[in-house]
């Protein structure tokens, strides 16, 4: 019994990595791997390259030629059960003969939820969820966090100095961080589904907010998305150029004419500018899963008060910018204290000179 839990162990891992293969093309799809085996040999793999296309079971059985009478099948998620734009998982594991499956995770999909597991079960099909569960989970954050929190899992990228500065205090647009990091940045940028700045980042630094490192030729730019709630940004913007972009404003702000392809949605005022939750629910709409946020200070200070922050990913750079140089995030003192949470390390590397960080919320999703 002790060998079959640790060939378990073994099959589930190699099929996280297959998943793991897709991490920047399955999007709005989760990142799935299947690995086949019978008689302790694997016989295939699949893994889900890109949405509309086959999932990984699918592929696994088509490598195997559909011989898979008496396999185990090892999924990272469980299998789907509906039809979408692919036939459901489930009875294609169930007509090829497969005895055994083991996923990592149930599905969160209300669509799925526990139906592809109780059909597999309904059809004689042993089943055994939760080996690397947490793993599985950690893939596909974002699509978890879109179904069970109705909002995309979001992290904030920024480029600091030594003394936590976020720029020159003269203005001047120069580089913090070393073209080392700002190459880690696209790897950011490829895997996300949306990237969101504010109006005063697109008016002081034009960004464009996409990817131009080759991740191979699946790889789909994010949705570029900008918080401009007076709608101040210039037509011109490099952000609103190729396939456009979405902007989320007050309701009352007047449309300048801005190009075809630039989408205007409306959300309602909270605090100091619009509502953040409000923007995130309507993202999660356009089946954003992770979100990357860059930009300044002022709009860094709002997620983190708002405590919707489940990653931050700062680059710190050798270098000392002093006392006038605008900070990290601009927070509201002792009136945004009871909404901060303390952070812990997950990752610390070199990059270049610099080192990245990445941290999260202690008891984060």
């Amino acid at each position: 019994m002790r060998a079959a839990v640790v060939d378990d162990g073994h099959y589930m891992a190699r099929a996280l990595e297959l998943a793991e293969r897709g991490l920047n093309t399955t999007d709005p799809n989760p990142r799935v791997g299947c690995v086949l085996v019978r008689d302790g040999r694997v016989i295939c793999e699949g893994w889900h390259r890109r949405a509309g296309e086959a999932h990984a079971e699918i592929e696994a059985l088509r490598a195997a030629n559909f011989a898979a009478r008496g396999s185990t099948a090892y999924v990272t998620l469980e299998p789907c059960s509906h039809t979408g734009r692919t036939p459901p998982c489930a009875e294609a594991l169930i007509e090829a003969g497969v005895a055994r499956v083991v996923s990592a995770v149930a599905d969160p999909n209300p669509l799925v939820a526990g139906a592809g597991i109780l059909r597999l079960r309904a059809a004689g099909v042993d089943v055994a969820v939760g080996l690397r569960a947490e793993d599985a989970r950690a893939l596909n954050a974002g699509f978890f966090s879109r179904f069970t929190r109705g909002r995309p899992y979001v992290r904030l990228k920024m480029a600091v100095s030594l003394d936590a500065r976020s720029a020159h205090a003269d203005g001047r647009k120069e580089w913090i961080s070393g073209a080392a990091s700002r190459a880690d940045v696209q790897a950011w940028r490829a895997r996300s589904s949306a990237v969101l700045t504010g109006a005063g980042t697109v008016r002081i630094d034009d960004p464009r907010l996409d990817v131009r490192l080759d991740y191979g030729p699946w790889v789909r730019q994010p949705l570029r998305a900008v918080i401009d709630s007076a709608l101040t940004s210039p037509a011109n913007s490099r952000v609103f150029q190729g396939a456009g972009a979405l902007v989320f404003a007050a309701p009352d702000a007047r449309p300048p004419p801005l190009p075809d392809a630039v989408l205007i949605e409306r959300v309602p005022r909270a605090g100091r500018g619009l509502d953040l939750h409000a923007i995130l629910e309507r993202l999660a709409a356009f089946e954003v899963n992770e979100l990357l946020v860059e930009c300044g200070p002022r709009l860094a200070g709002a997620f983190l008060e708002a405590r919707l922050v489940d990653e931050m990913i700062l680059y710190v750079a050798p270098i000392l910018l002093g006392a006038d140089a605008p900070p990290l995030a601009l927070l509201q003192g002792a009136d945004a204290e009871p909404a901060l949470k303390n952070f812990e390390l997950a990752d610390v590397r070199r990059i270049g000179e610099d080192v990245r960080l990445i941290l999260r919320p202690k008891g984060a999703f």
